[in-house]
């Protein structure tokens, strides 16, 4: 009886090793978590006048699209751009009529294939 139970249970442990080897198998796939894309924005210049221009430089990765909005105070304006071989992109508004003393803040926000990135700036015009 000894020898028949050992013989079964061989057999069955066989039959389970070949069911393993001809059973497809599944594989977990992992998802790695996409590099931060890089996103400064800096102004030309902080307090600009009445009826002059300032820039919007951002820092970014080379290609990635650039895409920003000013929050002026009765109004928005947004401008899209593209980065340039260094990952620098040049964005100009026009403060023409802003309100003196209001703070206008210029959200960006920064594309390069699936990755995303947001960073702003602010200048305040000056009468």
């Amino acid at each position: 009886m000894k020898r028949y139970v050992t013989g079964a249970l061989v057999a069955l442990a066989a039959s389970a090793a070949a069911a393993a080897l001809l059973a497809p198998t599944a594989t977990a796939a992992v998802a790695t978590p996409a590099a931060k894309l890089a996103c400064k924005a800096t102004v030309s210049n902080t307090k600009p006048k009445d009826h002059t221009t300032t820039y919007v430089t951002v820092s970014t990765a080379k290609g990635a699209s650039v895409a920003t909005v000013a929050q002026f105070k009765t109004t928005s304006r947004a401008h899209d751009g593209k980065a340039d071989a260094k990952g620098n992109a040049k964005i100009g508004y026009a403060v023409s009529s802003a309100t003196p003393g209001y703070p206008v803040k210029v959200n960006v926000t920064v594309t390069s294939g699936k990755s995303q990135s947001t960073c702003s700036a602010s200048f305040t015009p000056q009468k």
